[in-house]
């Protein structure tokens, strides 16, 4: 094989309780990558359609991530690829690790595959130091395995994949506002009362495991987050009132995408979703700030190819 064409998926990280170790996977939103095989060493960037984004290798996310996979296999042949953006650039369901996951899976897949799917989140996690400054597997994880993921920890990496609900799905609203991730960063508190921390890890335990027993309301009790929204939601206007709305539909639970502004509400089945979709589209219109919304299943497998037939 000496070309592949690849779905790079949207994700949602952190999801409440999980801040910077929990994500999930988008199954209709996401961006598509095209990889060629060439007898040039090295990788190079020839298009970027759909985003103002740098073709230059070792500034481009997808770039620096596959350079760092191919440090460690140094094949006598070079890659080229073409990215179609999709995902907005700071939507905050994951453009940067879209990019980042996709070219080490599509390079991976031409190179016979010779590291697995967790092994791949490494190389992909380098790609994000050049969109937020650090290594971060939030996203990328979910985008290369599919379904949840959790970060248990970082040295070593150990990253725990876990099955989605098969009726769950997510609403996505993508108000088109910017919050910097440095902003976003910049009011958290590097100390929290021991009180929340409890309430946080409890909510997380509890997500995990209504997740592992398909416990709706489980999971609804636990989609809490004490330590980061309450700091963070003074950036996306309407924040309250739209995941207010959204539960009184019958959202399990909702909250903040990533570092925002998109909100996100997770939902038992595809009526509550749409449903849900509706009041919070309603609501957001009150603020005369242009959105998008976007109703998604799980995505169970992660990035993927692209057959034609």
């Amino acid at each position: 094989m000496n070309s592949i064409k690849i779905f790079c998926p949207a994700t949602i990280a952190n999801l409440n309780c999980g801040f910077d170790v929990m994500g999930l996977c988008l199954e209709t939103i996401g961006d598509e990558m095209i990889i060629n095989k060439v007898t040039e060493k090295g990788v190079r960037i020839t298009k970027i359609s759909g985003a103002d984004l740098p073709l230059e290798t070792t500034k481009n996310v997808a770039g620096v991530a596959a350079l760092a996979l191919l440090e460690k296999i140094n094949p006598d042949f070079g890659f080229e690829i073409e990215i179609i953006k999709k995902i907005k650039a700071g939507s905050g369901i994951g453009s940067s690790s879209a990019s980042a996951a996709g070219a080490v899976f599509g390079i991976n897949q031409l190179l016979g595959k010779p590291f697995s799917r967790n092994e791949l989140i490494a190389f992909a996690m380098k790609g994000e130091v050049v969109a937020s400054g650090c290594e971060h597997a939030d996203n990328v994880a979910p985008c290369l395995l599919g379904g949840f993921t959790l970060v248990r920890g970082y040295d070593p990496l150990d990253v725990i994949r876990i099955e989605s609900p098969e009726s769950l799905h997510a609403v996505v609203l993508h108000p088109h506002i910017e919050v910097k991730t440095a902003d976003a960063r910049a009011v958290l508190q590097p100390l929290i009362p021991l009180k929340d921390a409890i309430t946080q890890w409890g909510n997380l335990g509890g997500l995990v495991a209504g997740l592992y027993t398909n416990d709706y309301d489980l999971i609804g009790r636990s989609l809490k987050d004490v330590l980061v929204e309450p700091l963070r939601k003074k950036f996306i206007p309407n924040f309250d009132e739209v995941v207010a709305v959204a539960k009184y539909k019958g959202a399990l639970g909702a909250g903040i995408s990533g570092a925002g502004p998109s909100i996100f509400a997770l939902c038992k089945d595809n009526q509550t979703a749409q449903e849900v979709a509706k009041a919070m589209k309603h609501e957001y219109k009150k603020t005369t700030i242009p959105f998008d919304i976007h109703i998604s299943k799980i995505n169970a497998t992660g990035v993927s190819e692209i057959v034609n037939n």
